[in-house]
This record gives C-alpha cells, sequence and structure tokens, in this order.
C-alpha cells in the first residue's frame, strides 16, 4: 500500500496491483465515509450468506475509488489550498481510493478506469474546478 499524504493529511491510499495478503486486509480507518479491504481467501472458504441492514450515515465529503482496469493514468495531487503536491502513475491492476485535497488526471495510454463514489453524483454542485 501506498500512501500519498500532506501537511499530516492523508491525501490517497494507493494498491498496487501486486498487492498480495491472506485473509482481509483494510486500507481505511473506521472513520472514513467509504471503506476499501482486500480478500485473499482459499479454494472451499465461504462467507455466509448475508444482508446488510439499514443503518444512517452522514457523509460530509466524496470519497473516490478509481479501479485501472486497463492503461495508465498520471494522478495530480493538490492540497486544501489547491495547491499542487505531486504526481503518480496508476496502471492495470492498481487500485487508488481518493481520500482528500483535489486532484487530476492525465491518461499517459488509453485508459478504462472504473469509479465507486458515494452517490447520487450532482454534477457542478458536487465539484469545484480549477
Amino acid at each position: 500500500m501506498i500512501k500519498i499524504e500532506h501537511e499530516q493529511k492523508t491525501i490517497a491510499i494507493i494498491i498496487p496491483a501486486n498487492f498480495e495478503k491472506d485473509g482481509i486486509h483494510f486500507f481505511t480507518p473506521n472513520e472514513y465515509s467509504q471503506q476499501l479491504a482486500y480478500m485473499k481467501r482459499p479454494t472451499g472458504y465461504v462467507i455466509t450468506p448475508h444482508t446488510h441492514k439499514e443503518v444512517s450515515r452522514e457523509v460530509f465529503n466524496t470519497l473516490e475509488t478509481l479501479f485501472i482496469r486497463k492503461g495508465k493514468v498520471k494522478v495530480n495531487f493538490y492540497n486544501d489550498r489547491r495547491e499542487f503536491i505531486r504526481e503518480y502513475i496508476v496502471t492495470t491492476g492498481d487500485v487508488i481510493l481518493l481520500v482528500s485535497g483535489g486532484h487530476g488526471f492525465e491518461m499517459l495510454e488509453e485508459s478504462e478506469i472504473i469509479e465507486v463514489k458515494q452517490g447520487p453524483f450532482m454534477g457542478d454542485q458536487d465539484k469545484v474546478r480549477y
């Protein structure tokens, strides 16, 4: 796991495609509004059928998880003052959780990305572009 941090704040968590660990591993603390975990289970392992209870949750900021299905993407990270912090390149199989600050992307190759975030998406009400 790679943590992008700035001024003692987590900006992003990157799980490289080659990450591997037996069992279940949570990358996020409980206070995040989106949880991200990895599971590696042996053949025959059973997860008991279940549903999830209705639980009221209050979300104040949107966290995004991007799954890089294919390609090469340069991610530019910014702090809360919209100042550039650094860049990082993610590639096929990587997963990135965008936690705080700002971000921008440049496709270095044709890329396919799956995005997961809290919804519904509110368009321009949901983002500030700079």
